[in-house]
């Protein structure tokens, strides 16, 4: 069902009202007189292709970027949680969720009213009583307390929140849940919050989305996600960079949107038929005017009478064609669909290498707190495995085993001679790097400099990104980039290491097409549940079975 906007119910106030909200940078149009209203209780999933301005229109949304026309108004406290999570420098992760949370600063106000007040400063029992007002809501009176309990109940150390530590990628991933679990405010913007979430994570995050009387606004890829917890899509129109609200959940938007697509279609081809007809029409009767008229100027026909018969004639043909043309003039034009960007991803096969791709016997690995093995495991060619287990168990410390990046404690590793690797890994770190992008791309593809430009502009990293450091590019425009690796060269063997992260809807079904047709062996891991189901494996791996 396609709405206007989201309709208030009676009694409810709006907590965040977006009014012909437009946004540049520099020539390029991100936002277009946007109107977007969300109520308590409403969850709003975000939907648009990468690099269109879902971010963008969420720092607009959360005060951090001001609009070149139209206004933001907010009737609550708003939490805008990024998908990037950075610990700072010295920074113990308590003090981090404060500052996420919104917590930090609301003590801090709260402090310096309390400072104001004591100095009997001008207006300050005014600012005194809304900074207390502000500090209760963001529930800073027992975030502590809170946050010890959210972090046991995530199985994050207790010790860990008072220390400034390295964290793995599991326990990163269960610090963000921590951020939203503990995030107290009237609006939420979530900015993909089910990244790198296990099974277990996931399940929380839902049930706190669902339990939560704010209103949200919610970008993710996952799919399963959306369609289980939004209650209205807002698509921002790569084209038009407006906004336009859909009621009913995902699984209705994805529905809408496929007949939607297919009526505009089917509209503009029976346009177009018409009108080439119409102007096939006019064209054939416009040329038998100018060919009646012609033939009787050279005519030497005596008969005065049948000279103007024929005159008449190419006359009539000439009015005939005028009204075909007047008729051509009247057809309302339909204006063909434009075709979104799409990833169109393919991924050759160099054959399938090797009959053994990789061994492990006997083997133990250790990375941190994770200890696996001893492991006797033969992965054969052409196999697709999907490696499984909760964050922290083990599973990219695995596939670093296998590939030889983790030296093993004890025991053996072999790997097939002809086997050629092509590998996305959790945290892109091919791309964590001061080199620009052009150099990391033709550095692992072998193509000259002027192809990987091409390469990548194919892949959404346009000419303002190939020059910067790598480690600048968006979430979305590494993992691109490193699926642009793959597709230019030949592999026997795929590890990816959750591939969908920070990837538009609309390239992860790409994704999902493209490894339907891979030949060789697939080593998997995942917690897209859609993606999950969409790929065949043969073979399915719980890390938590080789855990000492």
């Amino acid at each position: 069902m396609l709405i206007t906007g989201l309709p208030a119910t009676i009694g409810s106030v709006s907590v965040l009202a977006a009014r012909n909200v437009t946004l540049s940078f520099g020539p390029r149009t991100v936002l277009q007189e946007v109107d977007l209203d969300v109520h308590p209780g409403h969850r709003v999933g975000l939907s648009a292709p990468n690099g269109v301005g879902k971010s963008t229109l969420l720092r607009v949304l959360a005060g951090e970027l001001k609009p070149d026309e139209g206004v933001v108004t907010r009737s609550g406290s708003v939490a805008f949680l990024t998908q990037e999570t950075t610990v700072r420098p010295g920074e113990p992760l308590r003090a981090h969720l404060a500052r996420r949370t919104g917590v930090a600063q609301a003590v801090r106000r709260f402090e310096a009213a309390a400072q104001a007040l004591a100095e009997g400063g001008r207006g300050a029992d005014d600012e005194y009583a809304k900074a207390f007002d502000a500090w209760t809501a963001i529930g800073a009176a027992d975030f502590d307390e809170r946050a010890d309990e959210v972090c046991d109940r995530l199985g994050l150390p207790a010790d860990l929140l008072d220390e400034h530590r390295t964290l793995s990628g599991g326990q990163s991933a269960r610090l963000r849940l921590a951020s939203v679990l503990l995030a107290r405010a009237d609006f939420l913007l979530l900015d993909e919050p089910t990244n790198d979430l296990d099974a277990a994570g996931l399940d929380l995050l839902e049930s706190h989305v669902l339990a939560s009387p704010a209103g949200m606004v919610l970008v993710s890829h996952d799919r399963e996600f959306l369609a289980r917890t939004t209650t209205h899509v807002a698509e921002l129109d790569e084209f038009t960079h407006r906004v336009t609200v859909f009621g009913g959940g995902w699984d209705a938007y994805e529905a809408e949107q496929a007949a939607a697509k297919r009526r505009a279609r089917e509209e503009y081809e029976t346009y177009a038929t018409k009108r080439d007809a119409l102007v096939q029409r006019a064209r054939e009767v416009r040329e038998w005017s100018r060919a009646g008229v012609r033939r009787n100027a050279k005519s030497d026909e005596p008969d005065k009478n049948i000279k103007a018969f024929r005159k008449q004639g190419a006359e009539n043909t000439a009015a005939k064609a005028s009204t075909v043309e007047r008729a051509l003039a009247r057809l309302e034009e339909v204006e063909e669909p434009r075709e979104p960007w799409e990833l169109r991803l393919t991924l050759p096969s160099a054959g399938r290498g090797s009959q053994i791709a990789f061994t492990l016997r006997d083997a133990v690995v250790t990375r941190g707190e994770v200890t696996l093995g001893p492991i006797d495991l033969t992965i054969g060619a052409g196999e697709r495995w999907r490696v499984t287990g909760p964050n922290g168990s083990g599973k990219s410390t695995l596939l670093g085993a296998l590939l030889g990046r983790i030296p093993l404690v004890s025991g053996h590793r072999s790997q097939g001679a002809t086997v050629v690797v092509g590998e996305v890994d959790q945290v892109r770190e091919s791309f964590a790097t001061e080199r620009t992008p052009l150099e990391v791309v033709s550095e692992a593809t072998g193509l000259p400099r002027v192809e990987v430009r091409t390469l990548l502009a194919k892949f959404r990293v346009g000419a303002d990104a190939v020059l910067r450091p790598a480690r600048s590019l968006s979430p979305g425009e590494r993992t691109r980039a490193g699926l642009a690796v793959l597709q230019a060269r030949g592999t026997t063997c795929l590890v990816l290491d959750e591939p969908t992260n920070h990837l538009d809807v609309p390239a992860i079904e790409q994704l999902e097409q493209a490894l339907d047709g891979y030949a060789g062996t697939l080593l998997l891991v995942t917690h897209d549940r859609r993606l999950a189901d969409a790929v065949g494996v043969d073979h399915t791996l719980d890390v938590r079975t080789l855990a000492r």
